[in-house]
């Protein structure tokens, strides 16, 4: 058993992915220093399992390790709970408290969801990291203090800064060391191991016999979107295994408690078309993984899928459509090389479609973005498909970065870029 094996087994960190051993490796080099740690990852990646570790793994292993929810603590309270407070600073303050910094004194505080954090807390964080030193809320006493901090959050934090709603001079000194989790999405290679990982927690828990799994229901499971990653792997596997409470777990139990999804394939046509399977129903027939593609903010590639039915394609909206038709890419330039390869087999795989099923409107809108492709026009795919984002979800850049499957960093960065108003 090697370093990264170990520090894996005595942490329960699963996986056995290049993107989970590079994010283990950079984690055993932060944890023997005193660096201030930023976990980066989308919700549910294990940001707390990782911060754990680093404590774990540290000097300050003897000592407190606190941890604390900035989103789950309103704004008016989180100053004082995290430094502390006079008798009479606020109302309802009937006593002196000492906050978390004070509890975590030669110890570690982990700032889960860090990006949540008032601008004014903020400034008292950076004097903490700068110089160790705070005061009570309602006090002009200063007191020291030796912590270590370990920060999270599944936001973009050089976009924060960008927009206003974080300091820069804070994001600095919180970066100097970042471990990156990725989106199980983007390991598919170890829902496997994740699940049986899981299932033999719980199967052992309710005192019953685990039987295994069939293939088609792993490759089923590594459809799945996974948007809350492997916490709601986890959640998923628990609510299967208590309600059915069968031994042996079969495709058909594992569709039961998945929704239909609509896997994207590489924009790579030419290698991977004759190997896609349509799969709004959630079937597994096609058993190559290959038409999984991952799929995260920085790499964002240009997918087209071809419709199964009618049936099929009547049962998901239009945004959906304009999704699997183009996911925007980072890289402009590499989209626009791609497009001509394309272009040269379009007539072998463009989508037909019965009038019939829609009303004009949005048949008008799914021929316009056909009649784009076609004519390989990238820029007006994006912002044909940015601008009907927008309206539908009424601007909310957060919910229509969710949906096209990029950053909201990205995301704005498009719209300035194409001139959407």
């Amino acid at each position: 058993m090697n370093l990264i094996e170990y520090v894996q087994d005595k942490y329960n960190i699963i996986g056995k992915s290049q993107l989970i051993k590079d994010a283990v490796e950079k984690l055993i080099q932060a944890a023997p220093t005193d660096l201030t740690v930023l976990i980066t990852g989308e919700t549910g990646t294990g940001k707390e399992v990782f911060a754990n570790a680093v404590h774990g793994m540290s000097e300050r292993q003897k000592n407190s390790f606190v941890s604390v929810n900035c989103a789950a603590i309103p704004e008016t309270l989180l100053e004082s709970e995290l430094f502390g407070s006079e008798k009479g600073a606020f109302t309802g303050s009937v006593e002196q408290r000492k906050g978390f910094f004070e509890v975590a004194h030669k110890g570690t505080i982990f700032l889960d969801e860090i990006g949540e954090m008032p601008l004014s807390t903020q400034v008292k964080l950076l004097r903490v990291l700068e110089s160790g030193e705070f005061s009570r809320l309602g006090s002009s006493v200063i007191h020291k203090i030796d912590v270590r901090i370990i920060a999270a959050t599944n936001k973009d934090l050089q976009d924060e800064v960008r927009l206003g709603n974080f300091r820069q001079d804070l994001y600095f000194r919180l970066n100097s060391v970042t471990i990156y989790l990725p989106a199980l999405r983007n390991h598919t290679e170890d829902i496997p191991i994740l699940f049986f990982y899981f299932a033999s927690k719980k199967y052992e828990k309710l005192k019953i016999k685990f039987d295994g799994i069939t293939d088609d229901a792993i490759e089923l499971l590594k459809l799945q979107p996974w948007e809350g990653n492997i916490r709601e792997l986890k959640n998923f596997v628990d609510t299967m295994i208590t309600l059915e409470k069968k031994s042996f777990l079969t495709a058909d139990l594992i569709r039961k408690y998945t929704k239909p999804t609509l896997p994207p394939f590489s924009h790579n046509v030419n290698n991977n078309y004759n190997n896609y399977n349509s799969n709004f129903n959630g079937n597994s027939n096609d058993n190559n993984s290959n038409h999984h593609t991952n799929d995260n903010s920085n790499n964002n590639s240009l997918s087209l899928t071809k419709i199964s039915s009618k049936e099929d394609f009547g049962r998901n909206e239009m945004g959906l459509i304009f999704r699997t038709l183009l996911e925007i890419q980072n890289d402009l330039m590499e989209v626009k090389s791609n497009v001509k390869d394309i272009g040269n087999n379009f007539d072998d795989f463009k989508i037909h479609i019965n009038t019939e099923d829609f009303n004009k409107k949005d048949t008008d809108d799914f021929f316009k973005v056909d009649e784009l492709l076609t004519n390989s026009k990238i820029n007006e795919i994006e912002k044909l498909m940015i601008e009907k984002c927008l309206i539908k979800y009424k601007h909310n850049k957060r919910a229509i970065a969710k949906v096209l499957g990029i950053s909201e960093r990205t995301l704005y960065r498009k719209i300035d870029e194409l001139g959407i108003n």
